[in-house]
């Protein structure tokens, strides 16, 4: 059979259920949300004299989910007009329409008996062949189908979303015994391509995968700070982004989940288990009096840590007191900042002769063994249960990769040392004379399978980068970009300078690829896999010149990169940007020229320079200008002041989009260009556009001149910032830079409607850059970006 999802349904519609429902709004999949029937009118509802009969009360949990799902931060949306693709209804008077859909996702309460009773009015209505699927955390999915027709049996599995849905990566697949091997391929496929999502095979153990490792670490993580006398604080100082954890760490982490969600699923894994294992499961009195108290987390404004004023206090465990957070500190955690790379500044500190490896080392071992206990049970590799942990718990590294930092023979000296049992599994490893879980074959990951190594299994949309450069090489490379040969006639211009910030190293080799390019190859991806696509130009050196007084540097420099950004516009062979994350001011001006923009869906993008004091210089307001004039349908009269005041606006406040489909909405992106929902298929994407632009015969654009709406609009685009200004809104400085931008955007003091070349717009551009950089009022923007992080309004 032929599965296709192009209608969805979710039962359930409380925080995950309208999460879930949204991320599918956010992939175009029209959703239908139910949810039970109230039992008693709302005061409100009273008033405007409904009954319990009327559709609006009857669809109103469902109706209230979907509207608060444009107030949640993070916002669960990509676009508010998602909200169109949302239908609501309830469990007894719209059952019928789940005949209509192809996907049923179940997100009622964790209650078996609930989830039952739900299966068994579900198969009454749908149509064979409908794949449904349950969105537990860690309840049974062979128990939840029993008493079900053989096809609802065949169609069900597990379906564990990670929240928030939109940003956490991964989704845990979980088949019954009698699902079928197709359901499971198919959704696999679906999860990766469609829904953008990283897909581990679980097998039906309580809390799967990635909250069983995740649950017993955070436990083994409170037993060590109740029986070692750490504060939560000291605990959460050492155990996030140090040792490649998220800044929320453990407690923190605690408190956004919610300490009743944390004892709930911690509560799962022990009713069934036994012996040592469920005492770890256990937990702590002092947070179960926490949950008795209401002190939930962030949900209830206080958990493990509280905020008064602009102070942040911890929990004290013993005398439920609020306390002044304190930092674990010691030579080790300075000598491992200064250690480069991850694996090096971990052992560095698990090994530490001091409280911060006693503390590390303790949380480590036992987690260690654990995951190595349960591979072959919770999943079928170390593959699928370090990704678990690194897609779903944001861990830089898996347990079983960073079992391999430690050193996989020191650290099993270790642990038989101390009385600990190893399991059988890590020994083998050691006695084949192997000494890590991760090697190589012919170039290609591999990993140890409880016999020999073997290659991991890679979609082929996935490219990673730094592992493809190590097996191929590279054409060319200098301190801040390398060009490689992506195969099949597409070269790649990879970015990694500090924080990808653009310098005349980048501007060379943008010029050397276009060279390279138009001379071998079929087209250009411009792409990395950084933390962020660009954040900009080099900040700190356009400062440093400044205020050496080095305007005929700067003058060269700008001069130099809107050159490069034409040669990007006008190369022969298509070129292709790749944005993701933060795509800022200098980075948003390298995608605006491009062929095409193929855009990850969670992309940052935005010329934010006002914010710094400055505007754009590398050709950014003429290229979102012309941005503009694109998206207009041919024959329709253009209104060029209309036109210039929204480019205006956007620079001006420095708008970023908060998703690839608002830079969209935003101009940044047009409809030709596209949007990959999965971010490890970005770079695959965009090498398929660059040849299918190649293979449809592309010519490179001819250079035209451009209508500007001169010194009527110039006084226009003012009208607002004067305002402002004699309002008390923005500064004098705010508002010189205010007619700077607009002087650039309207072309001058020409007649309005005057026909000019792209180089008197970038003249003028430039011309207003070197003015400002050299303001010392922009000047101490720049600085306080640079030491403060944030703007500086003066």
């Amino acid at each position: 059979m032929t599965y296709n999802i192009q209608k969805a349904a979710v039962l359930g519609s409380g925080v995950m259920g309208s999460g879930i429902a949204a991320h599918l709004a956010n992939i175009g999949i029209p959703t239908l949300i139910l949810d039970i029937v109230p039992k008693e009118l709302t005061k409100d509802e009273e008033a405007k004299g409904l009954t319990l009969d009327h559709a609006v009360v009857r669809n109103r949990f469902a109706s209230s989910a979907v509207q608060k799902l444009l107030k949640h931060k993070p916002a669960p949306l990509t676009s508010n007009q998602n909200l169109a693709l949302l239908t609501v209804g309830n469990l007894e008077d719209d059952l019928e329409k789940l005949k209509d859909v192809d996907w049923i996702i179940e997100v009622v309460v964790e209650n078996l008996e609930v989830k039952q009773n739900l299966f068994e009015r579900v198969d009454a209505v749908r149509k064979p062949g409908t794949i449904v699927s349950s969105n537990t955390s860690g309840i049974s999915v062979n128990e939840m189908v029993k008493g079900r027709s053989e096809d609802f049996q065949k169609h069900f599995l597990g379906t564990h979303f990670f929240n928030p849905p939109r940003y956490l990566k991964l989704l845990e697949v979980i088949p019954t015994e009698q699902t079928l091997p197709e359901v499971v391929s198919f959704m696999k496929t679906f999860a990766e391509d469609v829904l953008g999502k990283g897909v581990v095979i679980g097998k039906d153990t309580p809390n799967f995968v990635a909250n069983r490792i995740g649950t017993y670490g955070l436990l083994v993580t409170l037993r060590e700070m109740l029986e070692r006398g750490y504060s939560v604080g000291e605990v959460d100082s050492v155990t996030g982004p140090l040792i490649g954890r998220p800044k929320s760490a453990t407690f923190r982490t605690l408190d956004v989940v919610g300490l009743d969600t944390f004892v709930h699923v911690a509560k799962t894994v022990y009713d069934q288990t036994t012996g040592e294992e469920q005492k770890v499961f256990e937990v702590p009195e002092f947070m179960k009096k926490m949950v008795e108290n209401g002190w939930l987390g962030a949900k209830s404004g206080q958990g493990f840590f509280v905020k008064k004023g602009k102070e942040i206090f911890e929990i004290a465990p013993a005398s439920f007191e609020y306390v002044p957070v304190k930092k674990l500190q010691s030579p080790s955690i300075e000598m491992a900042k200064q250690t480069k790379g991850l694996s090096n500044k971990v052992k560095t500190l698990v090994y530490a002769n001091d409280r911060v490896g006693e503390l590390l080392w303790n949380i480590f071992a036992p987690t260690l063994i654990y995951s190595a206990e349960l591979t072959g049970i919770i999943a079928d590799n170390i593959v699928e249960i370090d990704n678990a942990m690194k897609w779903g718990f944001g861990w830089t590294q898996g347990p079983f990769e960073l079992w391999d930092a430690i050193g996989v023979k020191q650290s099993v000296e270790k642990m038989e040392s101390e009385g600990r049992e190893v399991p059988a599994f890590v020994k083998e490893l050691l006695a084949k004379g192997y000494e890590t879980f991760y090697s190589e074959i012919d170039g290609d990951l591999a990993f140890y399978n409880g016999s020999q190594y073997e290659k991991v299994p890679v979609n082929e949309k996935v490219i990673d980068l730094k592992r493809y450069k190590k097996k191929h090489g590279v054409i060319k490379s200098n301190s801040g970009a390398s060009l490689i040969d992506l195969g099949d006639g597409i070269a790649l211009l990879e970015f990694h300078s500090k924080s990808n910030a653009i310098g005349l190293d980048i501007v060379q080799m943008i010029n050397f690829a276009i060279d390279e390019v138009e001379a071998n190859y079929k087209g250009l991806v411009i792409g990395n896999q950084g933390k962020n696509f660009c954040v900009g130009a080099n900040l700190g050196m356009i400062l440093m010149e400044a205020q050496d007084d080095n305007i005929f540097e700067l003058d060269f420099t700008i001069r130099a990169f809107q050159k490069a950004m034409r040669r990007i516009k006008y190369c022969k062979k298509p070129v292709v940007a790749a944005p993701f994350g933060m795509t800022l001011g200098g980075g948003s001006e390298v995608c605006l020229p491009a062929s095409h923009i193929q855009a990850s869906a969670e992309t940052y993008m935005g010329l934010v320079e006002v914010g710094v004091g400055l505007i754009p210089g590398g050709g950014g307001n003429l290229g979102l200008y012309e941005k503009f004039l694109k998206g207009l349908p041919n024959g329709v009269e253009i209104d060029y002041q209309a036109i210039a005041n929204k480019v205006f606006e956007t620079i001006a406040l420095a708008k970023v989009s908060t998703s690839g489909e608002e830079a969209r909405e935003n101009n940044f992106l047009n409809f030709a260009d596209g949007i990959s929902v999965n971010p490890d298929h970005l770079i695959y994407d965009a090498k398929q556009v660059a040849l299918a632009l190649y293979e449809a015969g592309y010519t490179a654009p001819i250079p035209k001149k451009i209508k500007v709406v001169g010194a009527p609009g110039y006084a226009t685009l003012l009208l607002g910032a004067q305002g402002m200004f004699q309002s008390g809104y923005i500064s004098e400085h705010d508002l010189k830079i205010a007619k700077k931008l607009a002087y650039v955007i309207a072309g001058g003091l020409v007649p309005y409607g005057t026909e000019v070349t792209e180089e008197y717009l970038l003249n003028l551009e430039r011309e207003a850059f070197l003015q400002l950089v050299a303001d010392p009022k922009s000047q101490q923007r720049m600085q306080h970006m640079l030491v403060k992080g944030k703007p500086l309004r003066n």
